[in-house]
């Protein structure tokens, strides 16, 4: 908990000067004004944010709306802490998305209690919405959050928009020569070397198995094809080691599509490199094949 960044918002020095000190437990960033607070949140990773609602210019209200109104912004809890304690204020704090409410005068051990309660309740949320968008065994997306943002970029950036299906080359085999043991440590090694190599605006995701897919833009099909082939030649040269110590090798075969007008939604697109890609383990495996 104590990594976890809170930002009070109040336009009296006292007040901050006061909660930071309350809250030393914490990395704390004040603000004096509606204002500052905006730029503050749109540049750095805020956990929490305590809010007064009566200041100059721009007051707490309007600030908790902008914030979230912000896609990036938009989850982080808010706190009002106020001396407006009427039932308007308080039903207008909930409306505008506040998550909790403190009047002030605060007593010190309740409102550090509700810090405590809102940030690991936050950190709850993270964790199920993790679990439930990522592959347990990889980490990386699992194939429910992989199309649903695959989907996203086919209908945002679809110039330039390419797909790559990717398969381990006779993955049974390893797993009945060696154990699951091994082979779920190829596809562990595999989802990494690929997710440390590709672009951070790029989709990549476990389908199921051993099969994998991607979706990224590129300037040029010459770029797309370099890059998966270097990731071929890189994993082509890893090797896992057996309970005996004996070094295991292991390969991908890979499909690559790329949008055309012909091409109307994500999976025509997918189907097209899964073509690719079984011609690529008809023809020998370890190789990149581009329709």
């Amino acid at each position: 908990m104590e990594n976890k960044t809170i930002l009070i918002i109040d336009d009296t020095t006292t007040n901050l000067d006061i909660l930071v000190e309350l809250l030393d437990a914490y990395d704390v960033i004040d603000a004096i004004s509606g204002k500052d607070a905006l730029e503050i949140v749109g540049e750095e990773k805020i956990d929490l944010i305590l809010l007064d609602i009566m200041m100059p210019e721009m007051d707490g209200y309007e600030v908790c709306r902008r914030i979230k109104e912000n896609k990036k912004t938009k989850d982080i809890p808010v706190i009002f802490i106020t001396a407006k304690t009427d039932e308007d204020s308080i039903e207008k704090a909930f409306n505008v998305g506040g998550i909790d409410y403190v009047s002030k005068p605060f007593k010190p051990k309740e409102l550090l209690a509700r810090v405590k309660t809102h940030l690991e309740f936050r950190i709850l949320i993270e964790n199920l919405e993790f679990l439930s968008s990522h592959d347990t065994m990889t980490g990386i997306y699992n194939r429910r959050k992989f199309f649903e943002l695959a989907i996203q970029k086919f209908n945002n950036e679809k110039e330039n928009l390419y797909a790559v299906m990717i398969d381990i080359d006779k993955f049974k085999d390893i797993n009945d020569s060696y154990g699951h043991d091994i082979g779920d440590k190829v596809i562990k090694l595999l989802a990494t070397t690929i997710k440390d190599n590709i672009s951070e605006s790029s989709v990549f995701g476990r389908l199921g198995g051993e099969e994998f897919g991607l979706i990224c833009n590129s300037q040029s099909i010459d770029t797309v094809k370099q890059s998966i082939e270097s990731l071929r030649e890189l994993i082509e040269s890893q090797e896992i080691l057996s309970e005996e110590n004996k070094p295991i090798g292991y390969t991908i075969s890979s499909g690559i599509s790329k949008m055309s007008s012909e091409i109307k939604n994500i999976d025509q697109l997918l189907k097209k490199a899964d073509v690719a890609l079984y011609e690529a383990k008809g023809t020998g495996r370890n190789k990149v094949i581009f329709r």
